[in-house]
């Protein structure tokens, strides 16, 4: 028998990660973005990327419509604009307080993130609540820096080893 939710949650709050901006446009739903926990890559050729998204958002339905996506990986100074996108805010609050552009698919970029990746979606896959998007990347912007990273409900930043 599976575990409950509750332990599950838990139990992958001890996974250590970066913290990832999904964003999207679409004539239907205008610019939409969210923080999403489950980022990966899959392939360097062709250069393939993973996200996962819940089903049931508004950015969900939104790359459903543009079939493309901004993977956006936070610097350790981007703690608030994580928070921004993990909801607090509406989709035009999210981008009026950060600077954007439009990429080569039409999907929005964070400017200020540590690395951002332009893709067009080439495989969705179901999975219990929510969507694997296989993005293949199309254009990638990168910056000098250092990652924001979660652990255990909280941020952190990196450290050297002693």
């Amino acid at each position: 028998m599976a575990i409950d939710a509750t332990q599950f949650k838990q139990a992958m709050r001890l996974w250590a990660s970066g913290v990832t901006v999904l964003t999207t446009h679409s004539t239907q739903h205008g610019l939409q973005g969210m923080t999403v926990s489950a980022f990966s890559s899959v392939s360097a050729e062709p250069p393939l990327v993973l996200c996962c998204l819940n089903g049931e958002t508004e950015t969900s339905a939104g790359i459903d419509l543009s079939a493309c996506f901004g993977v956006n990986i936070l610097s350790e100074a981007q703690q608030g604009v994580s928070n921004q996108f993990a909801g607090g805010s509406s989709y035009e609050a999210r981008f009026a307080a950060n600077p954007w552009h439009t990429a080569v698919t039409g999907a929005p970029l964070l400017t200020e993130s540590l690395m951002s990746l332009d893709c067009t979606v080439v495989e969705k896959v179901r999975a219990g609540s929510h969507w694997i998007l296989i993005g293949e990347v199309q254009h990638c912007e990168m910056r000098e820096g250092n990652p924001l990273l979660y652990f255990n409900a909280n941020y952190r930043e990196l450290a050297p080893l002693a």
